[in-house]
């Protein structure tokens, strides 16, 4: 699948498919199913059971950080890129919505805002951004590409019952139906560690989306802006099936951590970006009590796979937010 893939554009929330087909997800059509898992949060278990404690049991919060906050620029200034006619999707256009996407987001969220001391830090920083959109058009020509969803939010059901859902940066479709997914990394392409957990998150879409649509996607891309390299991987359906195993496996390791209280810390490289280290036990902390009204099982647990769309702001903060 070249660069001239092309597709009718819909809704965010509709489905991959062709016209007519059933979406993968309605959002409000009905309530959030309890058993669910998103690519995000099964990222954190795998790298980090205590992390995972952090962030759904506990619902820590975590400041923003400039690298998260330029993820999230980056991310909306690319979705919005497509709003345009493809003869004006150029490196200049993309520039011109920096300033205006980072209005909108720290307006959205004021403390961001705070992340710069002054007005010469944030010009250098909004600077880094406009060079990683330089470099996404090394990559590809979005005059050429034509989008089928754009933070496609994407859901569906296990025979299980587990429900698995998220967002997906880009979805395209082929004239002859070949599906790609398309996710942009504003970091450099990973080691081994780090890339088969980024690999993981985009099997999981493909398999969101094989199981709701019985239609396995042709092509999965990764685009790491950081560096201008490009990582595809065309799954099959022995894949999924396995990527599937992989998903109940870690949902019932999930469940069996909450019900024992074992929520081990896996150091790693991955520490020396986490915003916990003064309670973790890896570093000399001690982890807080387990709030006394943790259910018995995650599928009570509120917001357990609640995801922001990428640019949003509240992606910025892996957090989920507080229940309501």
């Amino acid at each position: 699948m070249g660069d001239e893939t092309t597709a009718a554009a819909g809704p965010a929330s509709a489905a991959a498919g062709a016209p007519g087909e059933a979406p993968v997800t309605e959002e409000g059509a009905r309530a959030r199913p309890a058993r669910s898992l998103s690519p995000s949060r099964a990222g954190d278990f795998l790298t980090c059971p205590l992390l995972y404690r952090f962030r759904v049991i506990d619902r820590l919060p975590e400041p923003p950080s400039p690298a998260a906050a330029r993820g999230t620029l980056v991310h909306a200034v690319l979705e919005h890129l497509f709003d345009r006619p493809a003869p004006g999707r150029t490196p200049e256009a993309a520039r011109s919505l920096v300033g205006p996407e980072w209005e909108r987001l720290t307006a959205e969220e004021p403390e961001l805002a705070s992340l710069f001391e002054g007005q010469e830090e944030l010009a250098a920083w909004l600077e880094g951004a406009g060079a990683m959109l330089d470099r996404y058009f090394t990559l590809e020509d979005p005059r050429r590409i034509e989008p089928a969803h754009r933070e496609l939010s994407v859901e569906t059901e296990l025979s299980s019952g587990l429900h698995l859902r998220g967002y997906i940066d880009r979805l395209d479709i082929a004239p002859g139906g070949e599906i790609r997914i398309v996710d942009y990394k504003t970091g450099t392409s990973p080691p081994e560690e780090f890339e088969a957990r980024a690999l993981f998150q985009m099997r999981f879409y493909a398999l969101a989306i094989w199981r709701a649509q019985g239609r396995v996607p042709s092509m999965l891309q990764l685009m790491y802006l950081g560096n201008g390299e490009i990582v595809r991987y065309q799954p099959d359906e022995s894949d999924l099936l396995a990527t599937e195993r992989k998903v109940e496996a870690l949902w019932q390791a999930i469940e069996r951590a909450l019900r024992s209280g074992d929520w081990r810390p896996r150091p790693g490289r991955i520490c020396e970006w986490c915003a916990h280290q003064a309670i973790c036990p890896a570093w000399g902390g001690t982890p807080p009590p387990i709030p006394a009204d943790v259910p018995a099982s995650l599928a009570e647990v509120p917001g357990v796979a609640e995801e922001a769309p990428p640019s949003s702001p509240a992606s910025v903060s892996p957090a989920p937010a507080p229940a309501p």
